[in-house]
């Protein structure tokens, strides 16, 4: 099929206007039959999008194949009640120039921004900020499309989505999001979202189209075997899953577009907006902000260097407790083994029991710590001291972590100081990751989305030479969310052995004077070893 959609794509890019005249009145009589009227799609992923029958559809990929027309065609021939919105309330209005050009007259809005077309409803909105989701809830729509979806929060169309509903039996309700691959770290949930057709690791991939079915198990929105019925834990009843499926579009198929020379415009842009708007490429588009503390080829290397175990069997030499008293909050541990960090373990805050989640916390702690590694709990929140006191009654020395604490350190070439606790971690987690270090970096992470994206989100300020991070509650309203995992892997660092760098890690010594010992044939490792 995809052999046959190249041959059909070049074909049209080689026809005269006549050609494609006489191809579009075909088109046209075509379409007409099936009732679409105003508008309609161009041939290729455009009109396999128009008709996909997906309950929660993306589309796009690069910049040019059509992802708003797509949007404004389906509100204005196949839907009843259609709500579109764009991230900001300015490029909201700039929809209503695109649905003049389509229609030909310039919608009259109501004070709620809805216009009336044919007996179909839509209404255009903005979501600038966190909050503005609330706007949106109540009424049923049929469809609810975020155009440019990237560019929202997670919790903002997890909410939003919730009204796409209707009592029209002949109208089946529908969501579609058009996206480009994101170039800031708040919107790579898109691409946990879409995982299987955008990932390019994840363990099942997909194909443009295919359709995959998904369901909310124990707060996380879970890949399910089928449309179900489905017994999930939590629920009285067997709930059914929805559908979901990514097409991928192309400037080429946009054929007024491509011939304008639009794609010597994207191939102009700057390095990371031509891997995002051109190449579609959802690994490598990701730029970093001013003032990141990780930068992000910093983390992606990282990530690359990880291994399925650590090396030379380093044993585990801290596990950092991301604490929560339950509810929508998730617990976090981060278990570090030297330089290399095991996935981590999320417990959904709804498994948490809110009575005695300090003894809760404790016994998971006691399970998963190995080799006497060093515990590290989080203060910072209130939850973490039930836990704390916990492990002191079992006779296990735990760090407090106090983000707030004064910090006394210097960065490593001595020219800076840390505002506090939280702010030295970041910093010192950034050294260790630069692979400028002698024999590289040690650094060893999981291949994990929102890990990345916790930790490349992260940004300081300088303040006469006093290094100070963003504040928490402004990074957590800037995300839409906690960055529950990048903190335990933060905190992960802060505290307990640290034996080799990345050069003895492959057999090069770093350290030659500083060997570790030899104890109890554990090896070159045990936890009386140099640290630094």
């Amino acid at each position: 099929m995809a052999i046959e959609l190249d041959v059909i794509l070049d074909r049209l890019t080689k026809m005269s206007e006549a050609e494609l005249a006489k191809l579009a009145k075909v088109a046209g009589t075509v379409v007409k039959a099936q009732g679409l009227g105003r508008w309609q799609p161009n041939p290729g992923s455009q009109t396999e999008a128009y008709f996909c029958a997906a309950d929660e559809i993306g589309y796009g990929g690069e910049a040019g194949p059509g992802k708003t027309a797509l949007v404004i065609g389906r509100s204005i021939t196949k839907h009843k009640r259609s709500l579109v919105l764009r991230r900001t309330n300015n490029e909201a209005q700039g929809l209503l120039d695109e649905y003049e050009k389509t229609l030909g007259y310039k919608p009259n809005l109501d004070k709620r921004g809805a216009f009336r077309v044919d007996g179909r409803k839509v209404r255009i909105g903005g979501c600038q900020h966190e909050g503005d989701k609330g706007k949106y809830m109540g009424l049923p729509w049929d469809l609810v499309a975020f155009d440019q979806v990237e560019n929202f929060l997670e919790s903002q169309y997890t909410f939003i989505i919730q009204w796409c509903r209707s009592d029209d039996p002949e109208v089946k309700p529908q969501v579609i999001a058009t996206l480009n691959p994101p170039t800031n770290p708040e919107g790579l949930w898109v691409i946990r979202r879409w995982g299987p057709w955008l990932d390019p690791h994840h363990p099942r991939p997909a194909k443009s189209g295919e359709i995959r079915w998904y369901t909310t198990i124990e707060d996380v929105d879970t890949e399910v075997d089928g449309q179900g019925p489905h017994i999930v834990p939590g629920e009285d009843k067997p709930v059914m899953a929805r559908s979901r499926t990514f097409i991928r579009g192309y400037l080429q198929e946009n054929v007024g577009l491509a011939r304008t020379g639009y794609d010597a415009v994207r191939a102009a842009a700057p390095k990371e907006y031509r891997a995002a708007y051109r190449e579609g490429d959802f690994e490598a588009s990701l730029r970093d902000v001013p003032n990141q503390v990780c930068p992000t080829e910093w983390v992606r290397e990282a990530q690359r260097r990880w291994t399925p175990r650590p090396p030379n069997d380093a044993p585990m030499c801290a596990i950092a407790d991301d604490a929560s008293g339950g509810g929508d909050d998730p617990m976090v541990f981060a278990m570090r083994h030297d330089g290399w960090y095991a996935p981590l373990v999320v417990v959904p805050g709804k498994q948490i029991p809110q009575d005695r989640h300090g003894k809760h916390a404790a016994g998971l702690l006691i399970s998963y710590r190995r080799d006497e590694a060093t515990v590290i709990i989080d203060m910072g929140g209130g939850y973490g001291g039930a836990t704390y006191e916990q492990m002191k009654e079992n006779g296990i020395q735990a760090e407090a972590f106090k983000g707030a604490e004064r910090s006394t350190r210097r960065t490593k070439d001595g020219k800076l100081t840390f505002k506090n606790r939280r702010t030295e971690i970041a910093w010192r987690f950034r050294e260790a990751l630069d692979p400028s270090e002698p024999g590289g970096s040690p650094i060893m992470l999981p291949d994990d989305p929102e890990l990345f994206a916790d930790l490349t989100a992260i940004i300081f300020f300088d303040d006469r030479g006093v290094i100070e991070l963003e504040p928490k509650d402004d990074l957590v309203k800037r995300l839409g969310r906690s960055t529950n995992k990048g903190d335990a892997v933060l905190m992960a660092w802060s505290a307990g052995p640290k034996f080799l760098g990345a050069g003895e890690l492959r057999g090069i010594p770093r350290y030659p004077r500083h060997r570790p010992q030899v104890i109890m044939g554990r090896g070159k490792y045990s936890l009386t070893s140099r640290r630094h």
